[in-house]
């Protein structure tokens, strides 16, 4: 496997689309063993995409659209100005707010900071924020994102490890709290020695406040009927999937009135490219994934860490550290598939919790989105902002430490990210 990882690594580095990376690394495999018949890399790229579990991705990447184009976001945006207007940072703040709400409606990091660069990005900057600053808290706050039901990273993470999707929704909510108050902070902090101020001088009346919990309340919801249907049975997580996608439409029809045929269409184009991509690449990732399972991958780096410490606690400290270094180059979507298969038969063998894992896993592999040298929502929002890769690193370092401490604080405390699953689910 060390030829297949190199060949892999090299053709990311020559600027080759990941999938077909993965792919064309995971057919060198096939290649140096010439006693495997050549059948098998078709059979399971074939059999992976006939993964019942998985058809909860596209359906959620549809309703993320939907929801996009259906008129909540505006409405979100409104409700974010209302809460943290009066925070110093201003408009930093209103986009930290504005992920939160945007969790449970967008479903994936990279869109979310894409689609607030265009929405704040300039008005930050007009508003005396560095590029660097700016483009910075508009990349991090996407964090937040893949942790909110309906994350395609959980998902992911429990189509393939077999994992209840509705604890790991469920858990996702405290965790995505203290990321937002940790990223607050730190914003708070800079905007302090900065003198960037706030975006409203008055209290909001209970009016406003009113007025905006009305407005975001189908989005706001949107997530408890998820946990709701998955708890009381009513749904599986692939129809739960149906479901969102439904009440997206419905909500963009009869309730905004914003889902017209044009906003319609671009949701089903932009799904139709989503939805090609990411199972493009979970059907490749198989042919790299029979390698590592014929070739003892995960037994021989559970032996290697186990030959460090057999404390679950430093394990999932040195998995964190190992998933966070290596996100500086990988896609955390391309993370999840293929070391869930390695990382989590390890956690269960030391007795860890697989929701708890599964929560700092996504988060440490997610913040590799947000950092050099190719962090995907990284670049999108420094070319939304023209802003420079160099600029956007250095003022990023106080947002970057506190995710970062965030996810030790989740490792060294795991109740706080099973208090709900266990409340809910028992």
């Amino acid at each position: 496997m060390v030829l297949v990882t190199l060949a892999f690594v090299v053709l990311l580095v020559m600027g080759m689309p990941v999938a077909f990376a993965i792919g064309i690394a995971g057919a060198l495999f096939f290649l140096q063993h010439p006693e495997l018949p050549f059948t098998i890399p078709v059979q399971v790229t074939v059999s992976q995409t006939q993964n019942f579990a998985l058809l909860a991705i596209p359906l959620f990447i549809l309703a993320g659209n939907f929801m996009n184009r259906s008129g909540i976001t505006e409405r979100l945006l409104d409700l974010a100005s209302v809460l943290t207007g009066r925070l110093r940072g201003g408009l930093a703040q209103v986009s930290l707010a504005l992920s939160a709400l945007m969790g449970g409606v967008s479903g994936s990091a990279i869109a979310d900071a894409a689609m607030q660069s265009r929405m704040l990005g300039h008005a930050m900057v007009e508003r005396g924020f560095t590029k660097g600053f700016a483009a910075g808290v508009l990349s991090f706050g996407a964090v937040l994102t893949p942790i909110i039901p309906p994350g395609i990273g959980m998902i992911l993470y429990g189509s393939i490890g077999q994992v209840s999707i509705g604890r790991l929704f469920a858990a996702g909510f405290v965790p995505a709290f203290l990321l937002w108050a940790g990223l607050t902070t730190a914003v708070w902090l800079t905007a302090r020695a900065r003198g960037y101020q706030p975006e409203r001088t008055s209290r909001p009346s209970l009016g406003e406040v009113g007025r905006g919990l009305t407005g975001g309340i189908w989005a706001l919801l949107f997530p408890i009927f998820l946990l709701l249907g998955l708890r009381m049975g009513v749904f599986t997580p692939s129809e739960i999937g149906a479901f969102a996608v439904v009440y997206a439409v419905v909500i963009g029809v009869f309730v905004y009135r914003k889902m017209k045929s044009g906003p319609f269409l671009e949701a089903l184009e932009g799904s139709l490219a989503d939805v090609g991509a990411v199972m493009f690449l979970i059907a490749l990732s198989a042919i790299f994934s029979y390698g590592i399972v014929f070739e003892r991958v995960p037994a021989t780096v559970s032996s290697w860490i186990l030959g460090a410490s057999d404390s679950l606690t430093v394990v999932m400290v040195l998995i964190a550290g190992f998933v966070l270094v290596i996100g500086f180059f990988i896609d955390a979507t391309v993370l999840i598939i293929m070391l869930t298969p390695i990382l989590l038969p390890l956690i269960r063998q030391l007795g860890g919790d697989p929701v708890h894992f599964g929560i700092v896993f996504i988060v440490a592999a997610t913040i590799g989105n947000f950092t050099p040298p190719v962090g995907a929502a990284m670049y999108v929002v420094c070319s939304i902002l023209k802003c420079p890769v160099g600029q956007y690193s250095r003022e990023s370092i106080p947002l970057f430490a506190a995710v970062s401490a965030i996810t030790l604080l989740l490792i060294f405390l795991p109740g706080l990210v099973l208090f709900v699953p266990d409340l809910l689910f028992g």
